[in-house]
């Protein structure tokens, strides 16, 4: 069967972040059998489920060097477990009370950079994401589409999560952001089941 290629721009965690992440979905996954956060590497999105026009990876990679090049690391705070929307997250939006706006103004400058690359998505079928500085927020998916759709499940996956006394760092410094190219036959439906992707490269913030 054919798969059809998507891409996405992240944000990657330092790697105990990154463990914390993976340990939570992997239990939760063991438990309830939530998938869809598992089925990725951590990370905050900056944009992502992207269809490019003539599916061509070395013109966002293009753009991204331009974009990323100059660009100076910033730390980031983790304000911990809470919810955005029907999804469990580690809420990485805010730092010192007030919006993060270098992570806000990272987000803003790769969707713009990408935004003439997409090409329509079909009906039916799972939007890009992407979205203006004032839909944005910076997050750590931990249990996401399939507990969306589990409401009752709420309360308890999040007193599971936080009871497994997952140690993660309040603050860790963004450097690392990374491409990665996803496939699926159809991308509708519950997608992130049967989900795969690759990691094409990383780029290191100075």
């Amino acid at each position: 069967m054919t798969e059809l290629k998507r891409y996405g721009v992240f944000l990657i965690p330092d790697p105990q972040t990154g463990a914390a992440v993976t340990r939570i979905t992997g239990q939760l996954r063991a438990r309830y059998g939530l998938v869809s956060a598992s089925a990725f590497p951590p990370h905050v999105t900056l944009v992502g489920s992207l269809p490019l026009a003539g599916d061509d990876a070395t013109a966002l990679a293009g753009v991204l060097d331009d974009v990323l090049e100059s660009r100076a690391s910033f730390p980031v705070s983790n304000a911990g477990i809470g919810w955005l929307g029907g999804s469990l997250i580690y809420d990485v939006h805010h730092r010192d009370g007030t919006p993060n706006a270098p992570l806000i103004d990272l987000a803003a400058a790769v969707d713009a950079a990408v935004r003439p690359l997409l090409r329509p998505t079909a009906p039916g079928t799972l939007a890009a994401d992407v979205r203006q500085s004032s839909r944005w927020h910076g997050h750590f998916s931990l249990a996401s589409h399939d507990l969306e759709a589990r409401p009752e499940l709420r309360d308890e996956v999040q007193a599971y999560a936080v009871g497994l006394g997952v140690e993660v760092p309040h603050e860790f410094d963004a450097r690392v952001i990374a491409l990665y190219e996803f496939r699926h036959p159809t991308w509708s439906g519950p997608w992130w089941v049967d989900l795969s992707w690759t990691h094409l490269r990383s780029w290191h913030l100075k």
